[in-house]
């Protein structure tokens, strides 16, 4: 099993992408393989209105568990009564812009995109998952086990590497800790990288191909439980603030009656004995309505990231 999971988070490294579902992009409508790595820029005219298309933007499982998105994909399509198709896409920032232009209906998106397109565009928190009790998670910096490094500030002059470029856990937070010590990514370490894929960047360090990196803990705890194949090579040496969870998403414009009938099923899901056994295989408690006031902290570090940059120029 750890070697088939080793091989799928290689290959990861061509597609990704990531928070869940809904989607159609695809010339000929077919379901997407996360292997495939065809671009998908297109939704066909003739399912738009009939398949409520979601794209995977992020969740609270890594990519080695792209069956669960199917699973979830066949419960809707029982509860809405209607077809369910997956988007797949290469990072955040292309999930978003989905999303802005009713490409997809809905989405499972890190915490920082949400705000980002709720600032941009009007997205919209449908519902939030519960972890151990929680709709937070937090941002993990993590080094090789046999790193001598115990701090962030051991990193100075290291390679690390980031998820993705709007990615709260892994870009916001160790960008908005290294401001409080009046650096950025460039004066900090000797070199970064973007991994686009949480899962990448548990693999990278863990195989020493960069000394540190900045993880989503819902990734790295479900692997840590699951397939610790990589975990177990790593430690963790800083622990962020908890944060609102990666939510689920709906465009703006997404009917009314729609809406609430996808949220009423997300809401539900627990209480049904096929949407229980799906969400515990997630390590998801249940879905909650949440409330926008819970990125409340993830737009103060924004806002005070570009504040500095402003001030900079």
């Amino acid at each position: 099993m750890g070697q088939k999971v080793g091989q799928l988070l290689v290959g990861l490294s061509l597609t990704v992408i990531l928070v869940v579902m809904l989607g159609c992009g695809q010339k000929d409508a077919k379901e997407i393989n996360l292997n495939d790595t065809k671009r998908l820029d297109s939704c066909p005219s003739e399912l738009q209105g009939a398949s409520l298309r979601i794209a995977m933007g992020s969740m609270i499982t890594p990519k080695e568990g792209y069956f669960y998105y199917e699973k979830i994909k066949r419960y809707l399509e029982g509860e809405l009564g209607r077809p369910v198709q997956l988007i797949d896409r290469g990072n955040y920032g292309e999930v978003n812009q989905l999303l802005k232009t009713a490409g997809a209906d809905a989405a499972f998106v890190c915490a920082g995109p949400y705000v980002e397109g709720r600032a941009e565009f009007g997205l919209e928190l449908l519902a939030m998952p519960v972890v151990n009790g929680k709709p937070e998670y937090c941002s993990y910096l993590i080094v090789h086990k046999d790193s001598k490094m115990k701090t962030y500030a051991d990193l100075r002059g290291k390679s690390f590497a980031f998820s993705d470029p709007q990615s709260n856990s892994g870009k916001i937070v160790p960008t908005f800790l290294l401001s409080r010590m009046n650096e950025t990514p460039g004066s900090f370490f000797r070199k970064f990288i973007y991994t686009y894929s949480h899962d990448k960047s548990i693999r990278v360090v863990a195989e020493q191909m960069v000394d540190g990196a900045a993880v989503d803990s819902l990734v790295f705890d479900h692997l840590a439980k699951n397939n610790p194949e990589y975990t177990s090579q790593l430690k963790i040496i800083q622990k962020s603030l908890p944060y609102g969870i990666p939510p689920v998403v709906v465009r703006p414009g997404l009917p009314a009656e729609t809406k609430e009938r996808l949220r009423t099923i997300f809401l539900r899901m627990h209480e049904n004995s096929t949407g229980a056994g799906i969400l515990k295989g997630m390590n998801i408690d249940k879905f909650v309505a949440g409330d926008d006031s819970s990125y409340n902290s993830i737009r103060e570090m924004k806002r005070s990231l570009g504040q500095q940059q402003r001030e900079k120029r």
